[in-house]
């Protein structure tokens, strides 16, 4: 079975509206999957896999090519399509080292327009032999308040065996966003499933056939770092996929099945499908997929000694600041959850510290706390242990809570106003709204939990409530049964619509075939709501 790539012709803004990215080869996908780069001998080198941008600011942005041969990476962004007096940003010499993927930051960039970029791979041993360039879009983020800002969420991505289906048209989610035309997506985290085998066809309950497109390396779990290179690029061989790509840009965190399911640092694996047991190993080869894949500020062009890392800041104008959390690196292991001392938690402590200090000082006017793990949602790991912040006692703060409890409380004695969590994970969409007068722990103030999810993944119910922080389900769609396919449940996504005139925030929950199943405006300048 087969998909359609992407060529190298450069797709004008309109028509990458209409979806009408140019295909010029395809990559043929049998049994063989993909010829290496290395074996490529001949021609120019091409971006078959198309292009993305991520963490753009007013004034930045980064932009991602993967190459079919060693290269340099050449881009050139514009004010217009015509690309008349286009700016040069010359970008790294792409090879072997990173899976002949390139990322090249973008500075000076104009606040509140679109750029129209494109990029161009030159051979490295004759600068006259180059590409046919590839081309994207994306808009910076405005300087002034009125402008408003509006973008997307979810994440749970080719999960639980479900794949790139050419029978239902691949990924639709992705093109149902592009059309949305958002300023940037949020991806949630489980951007892959490096445990999740693709099976070539999957049996319904109703005796329905699900096809998957297969490759190698979706053929058992990920151990090597090629293996994880190659579970990236399985999502990339889906042409909803690049079109969103090249036209919205990303901004993008991991959670577990970047990994494998539920780990944590540390963990030893009793797994006969792993040869690899320590997940340390494994953590470190999937971090480095991860940051070759995607452009993701805090993973590229260091060169200040600093951690690489995966939390952030990602500043969106004056009324947004998007606080990009890690709840999987720095965790302490899995377990019952009922310690009266916990300073590690979820996030480390070294996390929390950083985050206090960015939430103090922000001046947006919204803050967006992009967890990759909800707050109050009981997600167990087994029959014992938990795999999340909750572990259901109802009763004061234990374990993870304790550290979540912290965060609470310094934003309220703060008065840190407008904070927001958005989270993706346990495959539906809810609203959760958490108030002290319902909590076992009370020193907080009000605040909103939005859950959406999967984009292209299994269906499951929805998980108990955990009262320790005193959520009230105001709304919930989540299938009976677990694992419905993307042919038997929709899948979900959230949209954040912030306007720049009042300063208010709507959030809808909507799934798949354009409808909008919940809708909730929030005021700004309130500590809690």
């Amino acid at each position: 079975m087969s998909l359609p790539v992407p060529g190298s012709s450069s797709p004008t803004r309109r028509g990458v509206l209409r979806g009408s990215l140019a295909a010029s080869a395809a990559l043929t996908l049998g049994g063989t999957g993909l010829a290496a780069p290395a074996f490529a001998l001949s021609g120019r080198p091409r971006a078959e896999w198309g292009v993305q941008a991520g963490d753009v600011t007013a004034s930045s942005g980064l932009v991602w090519v993967r190459a079919d041969r060693p290269a340099r990476m050449l881009v050139e962004t514009s004010a217009t399509e015509s690309f008349r007096h286009a700016r040069r940003h010359f970008g790294p010499l792409i090879g072997a080292g990173t899976d002949f993927t390139g990322t090249t930051a973008l500075r000076g960039l104009p606040s509140g327009e679109q750029i129209h970029y494109r990029v161009t791979l030159v051979d490295p041993d004759d600068p006259r032999r180059t590409g046919e360039p590839v081309s994207g879009t994306f808009r910076t983020a405005p300087s002034r308040r009125r402008d408003g800002v509006r973008f997307l969420w979810s994440g749970d991505i080719a999960g639980q065996g479900w794949g790139i289906n050419p029978d239902i048209g691949g990924f639709r989610a992705y093109e149902e966003m592009r059309r949305l035309d958002p300023d940037f997506f949020l991806c949630s985290g489980d951007t892959i499933y490096a445990d999740g085998v693709i099976q070539p066809s999957v049996t319904l309950p109703d005796g329905r056939i699900w096809r998957n497109v297969t490759t190698p390396e979706k053929a058992k779990v990920a151990e090597t770092l090629d293996e994880y290179r190659g579970n990236f690029r399985y999502n990339l061989l889906d042409h909803n996929v690049r079109a969103f790509n090249a036209q919205v840009p990303s901004v993008v965190q991991w959670d577990d099945h970047e990994v494998r399911n539920n780990w944590y640092p540390g963990q030893i694996l009793d797994d006969p499908r792993y040869t690899e047991k320590d997940v340390d190993v494994l953590a470190a080869r999937a971090s480095r997929a991860f940051g070759e894949y995607f452009p993701v500020s805090t993973l590229h062009a260091r060169g200040d000694g600093r951690e690489r890392r995966v939390h952030r800041v990602v500043r969106y104008g004056p009324l947004l600041d998007v606080f990009v959390l890690d709840m999987r690196s720095y965790r302490n292991a899995n377990s019952p959850g009922r310690q009266a001392d916990d300073t590690t938690g979820i996030l480390g402590a070294e996390q929390l510290a950083w985050l206090k200090r960015e939430l103090a000082a922000s001046r947006a006017v919204w803050k967006v706390l992009a967890a990759d793990m909800p707050i109050g949602l009981v997600v167990p790991d087994g029959a014992a242990n938990f795999e999340a912040i909750a572990q259901g006692d109802p009763g004061a703060p234990l374990g993870r809570e304790l550290q979540i409890a912290e965060l609470l409380r310094f934003v309220k004695h703060r008065r840190i106003t407008g904070t927001v969590w958005l989270t993706a994970d346990v495959h539906y969409t809810s609203a959760q709204h958490y108030a002290p007068e319902r909590a076992a722990f009370q020193d907080f103030a009000p605040f909103w939990e939005f859950v959406s999810g999967p984009l292209a993944a299994g269906g499951f119910p929805a998980n108990a409530l955990d009262a320790t922080f005193g959520p009230e389900r105001v709304f919930v769609r989540a299938p009976e049964r677990a694992n419905l396919s993307p042919m038997e449940s929709p899948q979900y996504f959230g949209e954040v619509d912030i306007d720049g005139h009042s300063g208010e925030l709507t959030v809808r929950l909507r799934a798949e075939g354009g409808t909008v199943l919940f809708s909730k405006v929030l005021q700004p300048g309130r500590v809690g709501q």
